[in-house]
């Protein structure tokens, strides 16, 4: 908890890890655990769960709330942890945020209410809730249509980073470039943002965000966070570099719907013991295998080493 005291802390890359399943379906703890630890170990300087990457509308509450306490007790403080804690439902919001507090979290981010494609004044009313809640847990809203059907306006943003001391700041995974632009400019330089567009990470940090939280750390996040570094010390030709060199690999983790092709890449690898993604999802594809495959032989050499206990079936 030692990062709640102080959000502008919360820099660099921030990996949003899938939620692994064991064969028949289950939450894969052990396997969350060992993924943290190697997470770290790569350079990630903090760590997310429960975003759209971590499947959290197809688990149940419980399910959320222990992965939740897992991820939180594994990071044991070493860097920063930044739960998705949102859902369709406020009570059901308020009570996972609840229970991110005591585990130790040091950031909730909430994503707007999907399927309801609430006007502004309501989106304020539902974000003004729980920072009312939680006076004293950072709280930033995840904003991503693409998921959710609705967007969170520049100008709403800035109310509530205007009226709330707990609303800290924005995860924003838009294409719309213009949009990130739009929510400092109304909110001002203090307000916290990180990108959540694998392509947007770089650029938008020209324009003052705090990191990213990108999918692609859950494959390759020593060159994610090489990245970040590079641009923070004003290497940007390594910046760069790394930048266009991982096209291909983000290309894989939309080859079908994200997370299943990185779920089996990870597999594959031998970091999660199944690929399982949970319905509505479905496995990748023969097809989509194959294209990951060759993906991987573009920029494989941007894919973080393994622990030497696993073994890589894609080689070969």
């Amino acid at each position: 908890m030692s990062f709640r005291s102080n959000p502008a802390s919360i820099t660099g890359s921030i990996a949003p890890v899938v939620t692994p399943f064991t064969e028949d379906g289950a939450v894969d703890h052990d396997s969350l655990r060992r993924l943290v630890d190697w997470q770290i170990e790569s350079g990630s300087t903090g760590i997310s769960i429960g975003g759209s990457t971590g499947e959290p509308s197809a688990q149940t509450l419980d399910e959320r709330a222990e992965a939740i306490r897992t991820v939180s007790t594994a990071i044991d403080g070493r860097v920063p942890f930044l739960p998705g804690t949102g859902s369709a439902r406020l009570d059901e919001t308020l009570e996972l945020t609840s229970i991110a507090r005591d585990a130790g979290a040091d950031l909730a981010l909430v994503i707007t209410p999907y399927y309801a494609r609430p006007t502004q004044e309501a989106l304020y009313q539902w974000y003004a809730t729980v920072c009312r809640e939680f006076p004293d847990l950072p709280v930033a809203a995840y904003n991503v249509p693409v998921r959710t059907a609705v967007e969170l306006a520049p100008e709403t943003i800035a109310r509530l980073f205007r009226d709330f001391d707990s609303f800290v700041g924005v995860k924003e995974t838009t294409k719309d470039f213009e949009h990130f632009s739009r929510v400092r400019h109304a909110a001002g330089p203090e307000i916290l943002m990180w990108s959540g567009i694998e392509l947007l990470c770089l650029p938008l940090l020209a324009l003052g965000g705090q990191g990213f939280i990108s999918a692609l750390a859950n494959i390759a996040p020593a060159a994610v966070a090489e990245m970040y570094r590079a641009a923070d010390a004003g290497d940007w030709d390594r910046a760069r570099e790394i930048h266009y060199g991982v096209h291909p690999l983000v290309d894989l983790l939309f080859v079908e719907t994200n997370p299943a092709p990185a779920k089996w890449l990870m597999a594959e690898r031998g970091l999660i013991t199944s690929s399982m993604v949970r319905p509505p999802l479905v496995g990748l594809s023969d097809s989509g295998q194959t294209t990951v495959r060759s993906l991987v032989d573009q920029a494989g050499q941007y894919l973080t080493p393994v622990p030497t206990a696993t073994t890589d079936r894609t080689a070969g």
